[in-house]
């Protein structure tokens, strides 16, 4: 595999061997997980909805008070990474951006931003998920609220949560008690026939997967009580590693219908659309 780097010690971006690729161990990516980033899906050389996983990159990294990236220059390495690596589809296309080089501390540096373009193959998800809840809640009055930073591990031990429990997927309340989100994707419940899912002031990411069903489907925005959870008829989660997932059982308890009506016609005219727009 060949990766894409640029920055303090590769200027303005090279394609170089994995092994060969290295960045600073003073890198605040690694030393304080001071950094951003977007996965995407591809195929045929095309990543799916690069553009707004992009736009979303620059929110993140302005809210967490960095300088905007250059979406060029980043647009570019994508497309250099999916050429040298062109064998590889589809591909899980990861994108990254850190502080970059900086003190062991909280203080940045001003060595300017590291970019980094990797990619490998794309599982097709299961065509359904348990999911758990996690014993931990989402603060949507954090700093990283709404924000996809590399600040990761609270979602790598929900994970964890998870799977000890035979489920893929952890849930997660915000602190009013209210369902937020899972660890890489957002929720979407049917209840009394209607599309539901919370609002971003829940506190959850604003999902390039979420932000389509929105738009093409509709869906009310709602805080929803955890007990909606099992309430619900139908339940699916949406996210660019596994597109439109029916769940089948929240903490063991199956639910009514998995896949039901909703979320069969969501998940059918979803699949037509993105096959026919790779960037909506």
């Amino acid at each position: 595999m060949k990766v894409w780097i640029a920055g303090a010690e590769y200027g303005g971006g090279s394609v170089i061997p994995v092994e060969d690729a290295k960045i600073s161990v003073l890198d605040h990516g690694i030393t304080v997980g001071d950094g951003v980033f977007e996965t995407v899906k591809a195929r045929g050389g095309t990543g799916f909805a690069l553009t707004r996983h992009l736009r979303r990159l620059a929110r993140s990294a302005t809210g967490l008070g960095l300088p905007e990236p250059d979406l060029g220059l980043l647009a570019s390495g994508v497309r250099q990474v999916l050429d040298a690596n062109a064998a590889i589809d589809p591909a899980r296309v990861r994108i990254t951006v850190t502080g970059g080089p900086g003190p062991l501390s909280s203080h940045r540096g001003d060595q300017g931003l590291t970019y980094l373009v990797a990619l490998t193959e794309f599982t097709e998800p299961a065509e359904r998920v348990d999911v758990a809840v996690a014993p931990w809640t989402r603060n949507e009055n954090g700093a990283l609220a709404g924000l996809k930073t590399t600040s990761y591990a609270e979602n790598v031990l929900a994970l964890q949560f998870a799977a000890q429990r035979g489920a893929d997927e952890a849930l997660f309340a915000n602190t009013a008690g209210n369902l937020c989100e899972g660890t890489g994707s957002n929720i979407f419940l049917v209840l009394d026939g209607e599309l539901c899912t919370p609002p971003l002031s829940s506190g959850a990411l604003a999902g390039i997967t979420r932000e389509l069903v929105l738009e093409w489907f509709g869906a009310k925005e709602n805080d929803l009580p955890m007990s909606a959870l099992t309430n619900a008829s139908e339940a699916f989660l949406a996210g660019s590693g596994r597109d439109i997932q029916p769940i089948r059982a929240v903490d063991g308890q199956v639910l009514a219908e998995s896949p039901g009506p909703v979320t069969s016609e969501v998940a059918k005219v979803f699949a037509e659309r993105s096959a026919a727009d790779m960037d909506p």
